[in-house]
């Protein structure tokens, strides 16, 4: 079974996606779950289809997402990235694209971490001068 398949790999805050795109109808699944099913909200689903919309490919291929680490929020973003990248591979042309709208480029906005002597990454400890 030798099937034409792009792969991709994004990344978003500490999450990782495994993106393949094999030629199909459009069905996303991910970690052997419907669409609906892992990402429940609309507005996540919305994000995630974005570099289909753009390209006008989004029934033109299935979609077989691994995502690991993190939460909702950043697994999607790391699918969005890993969608964007297989599709750079499969057609080098919706490059300038999807590059323009900023799909290809990774959020690289992550937790700080927490300092010695304050309450968080930037939050003290109540002053008290006496």
């Amino acid at each position: 079974m030798a099937a034409v398949q792009y792969y991709g790999t994004g990344r978003r805050k500490t999450s990782t996606a495994r993106v393949f795109l094999r030629p199909g109808t459009g069905a996303i699944s991910v970690n052997q779950r419907t669409f609906e099913a892992f990402f429940p909200r609309e507005a996540l689903r919305t994000q995630i289809r974005t570099p289909l919309v753009l390209t006008e490919t989004a029934d033109k291929f299935d979609i077989l997402a691994t995502v690991a680490g993190g939460g909702v929020s950043g697994q999607a973003g790391a699918v969005r990235l890993g969608i964007a990248r297989a599709l750079v591979e499969y057609n080098l042309e919706l490059r300038k694209r999807l590059k323009n709208e900023g799909l290809l480029t990774r959020d690289a906005r992550a937790k700080e971490r927490k300092k010695y002597g304050m309450a968080g990454a930037r939050k003290r400890f109540q002053f008290s001068k006496r």
